[in-house]
């Protein structure tokens, strides 16, 4: 018999995914095990984008500094170029602040940059090191890399699955009440759930569809002979290859990834190959140390049917496949843990019931078909431009193809990079655990966030006379803002929250602003920072508060 082990929920997969609800769960004492057949955290660059909103996240749980002194020095500029090799002709590029002009530059933006925190750009096997470290401190989470989930069966009081060490060590049989597959694009917990992709794949481009040839490497002199200002990411635009590259190290560290033509012959590439294809694309032979190599498909778009059965849910790569252009993938598998975790904590904890859980998917399953959609339109934007074939020429006709194509790539870079809509503008309207209150969003638009208080949204954010985030001063858990100098009382919600065992704390703010930005004297943000009502009396608070934590659909 194997040795068994009991917890609340157990987490297959430890990408950051996984590692994010590891926080928030081990945050809330909830007793999870975290299995994941990697020795360790990613060795490999991977995604290398944070976007402000999950910047607000790690601000919310205390670690967005620590992260931002990751990845490229301080003072890298972070900025993405389009060239016809990367140390060939410039033809686009978007300046955007250093790591250490970011926190004081957010201070000085308004309208759709109202935030608490701009992007990062760093490598996620720097972000797992900082989420494994933040996870580690959880007394309730144990996390065991180089282990693999073997079998698991649901029972009518929750799941029992056999982990195994990948080496072949003794198993261990968990008996979890819940548990959660964040464990990537093959994801086990998918395929015997029999749980199919929708939407859409096999997308051909020019680039960014297909196969990819991804190779981390070191170029030492990648800099030093390169006559562009220093960028962040750098994209190669011509008739012969299409590619890109991100710094990792802001020194010597880079992650390649080109377009190949003919996806069989992609797997056969060698080393050798990868040397002759970087030194294509940077347009002058260079030395360079092949840390790894690996292929991989771009031209998804998929989302899994369900998120949930019964007491297994899915997330991350697990349940949404993403062309990676605009960085969603990644930062869409960390809001999935965001919103999963202070609800199975919540029900666990016997706060709420096993129907606020349905949420879930009612929430974010509408999320992950909208910004796989807002990936494919910025895939579409650049792998379907056609280079001209004249664009390198020292010519008059190669000047005019380098006009066309800078015109071009600069209205493309900024509907790719410059996201706030994307970002903030997610929404859970129809979400049965959101109290609606008759008014609409704005449009949901890529480029442009009109900040609004409508319940199913982020809250408007904004800084305050002492210099902190708005978004500073909301509790771990339920916060109601009471709002304005003269606000109506509160007290309802205080005690109906108080008998129904939930952990509330009313924050005042008598700002007019404020007032004025939440067109509402009274705001209810949930754990996740998400607003779930407003209004101007605390009269219906035992019923807003039973349809937020899914009470009032469990009756």
């Amino acid at each position: 018999m194997a040795h068994t082990l009991s917890v609340d929920v157990l987490i297959v997969g430890g990408g950051p995914c996984g590692l994010m609800l590891a926080i928030e769960l081990g945050r809330r004492n909830i007793r999870c095990l975290l299995v994941d057949a990697k020795p360790g955290t990613a060795f490999n660059p991977q995604a290398n984008a944070t976007q402000a909103r999950t910047m607000e996240h790690f601000r919310r749980l205390g670690f967005a500094h620590e992260i931002r002194q990751m990845g490229l020095p301080p003072d890298h500029p972070t900025d993405i170029a389009y060239l016809t090799r990367f140390a060939g002709t410039e033809l686009a590029r978007l300046r955007l602040p250093t790591a250490a002009a970011a926190p004081q530059a957010i201070k000085a933006m308004s309208g759709s940059w109202s935030a608490a925190e701009l992007p990062h750009r760093v490598s996620q096997k720097y972000v797992e090191v900082c989420l494994h470290g933040q996870a580690q401190q959880q007394a309730s989470v144990e996390m065991r890399y180089g282990w693999h989930l073997t079998a698991f069966e649901q029972t009518a009081g929750g799941v029992q699955a056999l982990v195994q060490p990948v080496d072949g060590g003794e198993a261990v049989q968990v008996q979890a009440a819940y548990m959660v597959g964040a464990d990537g694009a093959r994801s086990k917990v998918r395929q015997q759930l029999g749980i199919a992709w929708g939407g859409a794949t096999g997308f051909k481009r020019k680039f960014m569809g297909g196969k990819m040839l991804a190779v981390y490497l070191k170029a030492p002199d990648f800099y030093a002979r390169n006559p562009n200002d220093r960028s962040w990411m750098y994209v190669v635009v011509n008739p012969e290859l299409r590619a890109f590259i991100m710094s990792v190290d802001g020194v010597s560290e880079f992650a390649f990834h080109i377009q190949m033509a003919d996806d069989a012959a992609t797997e056969a590439l060698t080393e050798a190959d990868a040397r002759r294809l970087f030194a294509q694309a940077y347009g002058q032979d260079m030395d360079i140390e092949i840390l790894s190599m690996a292929t991989w498909m771009a031209g998804h778009a998929l989302v899994a049917e369900s998120f949930q059965q019964g007491r297994v849910f899915l997330g991350g790569d697990a349940a949404h496949l993403f062309t990676p252009t605009g960085g969603l993938g990644y930062n869409t598998a960390v809001e999935d843990a965001v919103n999963l975790g202070w609800k199975l904590a919540s029900v666990i904890q016997g706060h709420a019931p096993a129907a606020l859980l349905d949420s879930y998917a009612q929430e974010r399953h509408p999320l992950a078909m909208r910004n796989t959609a807002y990936a494919r339109q910025f895939a579409d934007s650049i792998g379907l431009f056609d280079a001209a074939p004249e664009l390198e020429a020292a010519s008059p006709e190669g000047e005019q193809a380098r006009a066309v194509a800078s015109d071009y790539l600069n209205g493309h870079v900024r509907r790719e990079f410059n996201i706030p809509g994307v970002t903030f503008g997610g929404r859970y309207d129809a979400s049965a655990v959101i109290v609606g209150d008759g008014t609409t969003a704005p449009p949901d638009a890529a480029n442009s966030y009109t900040p609004c208080a409508t319940p199913g949204g982020r809250p408007p954010h904004a800084w305050l006379a002492d210099g902190r985030s708005l978004f500073d001063t909301f509790h771990a858990e339920w916060t109601l803002l009471v709002l304005g100098a003269q606000p109506p009382d509160c007290t309802p919600f205080e005690s109906e929250a108080h008998a129904l065992g939930l952990d509330l704390k009313v924050v005042r703010h008598a700002q007019p602003e404020l007032l004025v930005l939440y067109d509402a004297p009274m705001v209810l943000i949930r754990p996740d920072q998400i607003v779930a009502w407003r209004g101007h009396q605390a009269t219906p608070a035992r019923a807003v508060l039973e349809q937020v934590t899914g009470q009032a659909v469990a009756k």
